[in-house]
């Protein structure tokens, strides 16, 4: 007999490097769903659009920002340390505190003056005595990245269905299985212009570039890619080989030339940001572009979010032995919404992909629970007998161009 799909999701789950990221420090825990089945999967539809030239380990990728910065699980709190889980009065909460404005934003939240050092223990008291909805409600009128957090179930649930919702619901599989059939253009000279910052984007970007895509990453005079200021390493390792431009916002002609030559444009911005500079995503896909929307929850949406609170509002977390959500890896939403978009764009080209990070990752839960690893000798092992994989991180290759580098030669060539 062949291996169970529940072993093989597993095995996916213990390879990663992600099973290893969640939990309690004490012990690891295997996520629920199928997170790093799909992202495996992702990866050999890359694999196969590219002829080859995309040749990557898409559940290792998972992890492996980890790798880079030596985070470790840590129950409630994010291997990251800025994001935690906390109880509400009818269930649970995940709260982002990673922003220099964070803590007075949520000082305005529970009307007081935020210990900024530690404001977590007056963010538990106060969502103590609040609802989800209610903290919902008011996190996104301040633009906070806090969230009500619906754990799934402790056993195993009818499947919820493929991934769903992104860009052409009218395949009866869904549209991100869909899409992992449709990806069949290759990225080889190819032009992609990205706007996006931080993991998703990026990773979306790096990857089309394996495949030979030429990449130009864009950020404003005024605001450069907050990833600049993290892990250098990792952030070579994802614009390695990219060229940079900077733009003033007031140059809204050069923008658009720069839009207009492109074959793929990624972008993590409320549709009325780009707007503001006279670009239209529809306008450009009508011309032939494929456009990649990434956002928290939806281009109509204006909730904000990151990669660990996200996930965990989506329901991708670990329960423990007395049922409480934990963790599951390291911002798990950024590498599964990278590798989908980097799928989807690579698809038919003149559509507008509105990629939900909170989708994705709801689509891949489809039934089956988190559960605890035991000992195998010295090792962690899932139920399965998997053993648990320690990340892993990819060679550094190539260094990444300081912000704005190449802008003269690449406007020149306009």
């Amino acid at each position: 007999m062949g291996e169970s799909a529940d072993s093989a999701r597993q095995r996916d789950w213990a390879r990663s490097g992600v099973t290893a990221l969640t939990g309690h420090a004490a012990a690891p825990m295997v996520p629920p769903g199928r997170g790093a089945s799909w992202a495996r999967e992702c990866a050999d539809a890359l694999r196969r659009a590219s002829g080859g030239a995309i040749d990557v380990d898409g559940a290792a990728l998972l992890g492996e920002r980890a790798a880079f910065t030596g985070m470790r699980r840590s129950g409630r709190t994010a291997p990251g340390g800025h994001t935690r889980l906390l109880p509400t009065s009818d269930g649970w909460a995940v709260l982002s505190c990673s922003r220099p404005d964070d803590p007075v934003l949520y000082g305005a939240l529970i009307s007081d003056d935020m210990t900024i050092d530690d404001p977590w223990p007056q963010l538990e008291r106060w969502l103590a005595t609040r609802t989800g909805a209610e903290l919902d409600e008011r996190a996104e009128l301040l633009g906070l990245a806090a969230h009500s957090v619906t754990p799934p179930p402790r056993s195993a649930r009818s499947p919820a269905g493929v991934p769903g919702g992104v860009s052409k619901p009218d395949d009866a599989t869904g549209p991100f299985h869909a899409g992992i059939s449709r990806a069949t253009r290759s990225p080889r000279g190819l032009r992609v212009v990205d706007f996006s910052a931080l993991w998703a984007g990026p990773l979306c970007a790096h990857l089309l570039g394996l495949g030979g895509a030429e990449i130009i990453k864009v950020e404003t005079t005024t605001r450069p890619d907050g990833a600049r200021r993290g892990n250098q390493d990792f952030y070579h390792l994802l614009h390695g080989g990219h060229r940079s431009v900077t733009f003033d916002p007031a140059d809204r002609r050069r923008l658009g030339e720069l839009v207009a030559s492109a074959d793929i444009v990624i972008e993590a911005s409320r549709p009325r940001a780009l707007r503001g500079f006279g670009i239209d995503a529809h306008e450009i896909a009508a011309a032939g572009a494929s456009w990649v929307s990434i956002t928290a929850f939806g281009r109509d949406s204006i909730r904000i979010g990151f990669g660990d609170d996200v996930a965990a509002a989506a329901g991708l977390v670990a329960l423990d032995g007395a049922g409480d959500p934990v963790f599951c890896g390291d911002a798990i939403a950024d590498p599964l919404t990278g590798l989908t978009a980097a799928v989807l764009a690579l698809g038919e080209p003149g559509v507008v992909h509105d990629v939900s990070m909170a989708q994705v990752v709801a689509s891949t839960l489809t039934g089956e629970p988190s559960a605890a690893c035991g000992r195998s000798g010295d090792r962690w092992a899932t139920p399965a007998g998997h053993h648990v994989a320690a990340p892993t991180a990819r060679a550094v290759r190539a260094v990444a161009p300081a912000s704005g580098a190449d802008t003269d030669v690449v406007f020149g060539e306009l």
